[in-house]
């Protein structure tokens, strides 16, 4: 693996996931990003998927140490952005709340709920930053979260490799980094929405302020407690059904980034999230 501290190292495309995503590819290049929100979870790696560059970034560090309300999401979709990528896949691991989205259930989202407590979920808050710049107070439309184009590919790429993927659905996520407790669970089914997680926001939302395709791929590992007659979620059980899935997962993933047209031809909704209103600040 090759090591730099330069960000002259492109990529198209960014997988905010884990080490099990890219670990075995050829000529890695770790690459080491600050950024004026401070450092990312971990640094970039960038290596080739499918004749794409490509940088994967271990949402939680590559040795886990950061819970999902410490991590620096801003951080780390600016430095995917500040390296080229413009076209974001998200895949993330999720408790379903129906009982028919069982472990090993693979749903990609196209509406989201945030009910995160504390965490910074914007770029435009007024505030300067520390290298001097005052970003305005803008407002992005967010009624569809995702990517359309992204959530087709992965959708179709996933049913042709044999893994029916669920078309739509909600994810609700909670701050963690405990599970949610029966009622909450109950409560989260009660209102329709489909699977429940710990990270999804504000990646969605901070992706959209920068102009970036965001798509979220869902893995069930286990029913949330709400679904489920049993003592309710365990650790133990989440990290057996990802490792037991994460091969699979992997290779729609890169099927995926097979399919995601070239950033030069992007035309979906992602693209101005501005419309119009000027940022303050020097976007990447």
């Amino acid at each position: 693996m090759v090591e730099s501290s330069g960000a002259q190292a492109q990529a198209e495309i960014g997988v905010i996931g884990g080490s099990g995503f890219y670990s075995f590819l050829d000529d890695v290049t770790e690459v080491t990003i600050d950024t004026p929100y401070g450092v990312p979870s971990d640094s970039l790696f960038i290596g080739e998927v499918a004749g794409r560059r490509v940088a994967f970034l271990p949402r939680h560090g590559r040795k886990h140490h950061l819970p999902p309300h410490r991590i620096n999401y801003r951080a780390n979709l600016w430095a995917l952005a500040s390296v080229g990528a413009r076209q974001i896949l998200g895949p993330c691991a999720v408790g379903g709340l129906r009982a028919q989205y069982g472990p090993g259930t693979l749903l990609v989202p196209d509406q989201l709920v945030d009910r995160t407590k504390g965490r910074v979920q914007t770029y435009f808050d007024g505030e300067a930053r520390a290298d001097g710049q005052v970003p305005n107070v803008v407002h992005v439309t967010f009624a569809d979260p995702y990517c359309p184009v992204g959530r087709k590919a992965a959708v179709s790429t996933a049913k042709q490799s044999g893994w029916e993927a669920v078309d739509g659905g909600t994810l609700v996520v909670v701050e963690g980094p405990r599970f949610s407790t029966r009622a909450e669970s109950l409560w989260h089914a009660a209102q329709g929405w489909s699977v429940v997680g710990m990270t999804g926001h504000p990646e969605a939302v901070l992706a959209r302020e920068l102009g970036l395709c965001y798509t979220s791929l869902t893995l069930v590992t286990d029913l949330d407690a709400g679904a489920d007659t049993g003592e309710g979620v365990s650790h133990e059980e989440v990290l057996e059904v990802f490792a037991a899935n994460v091969g699979r997962m992997r290779d729609v993933l890169f099927d995926v980034v097979a399919a995601l047209p070239d950033n030069g031809g992007r035309d979906c909704l992602c693209v101005n999230p501005l419309g119009g209103q000027e940022p303050g600040i020097t976007l990447p």
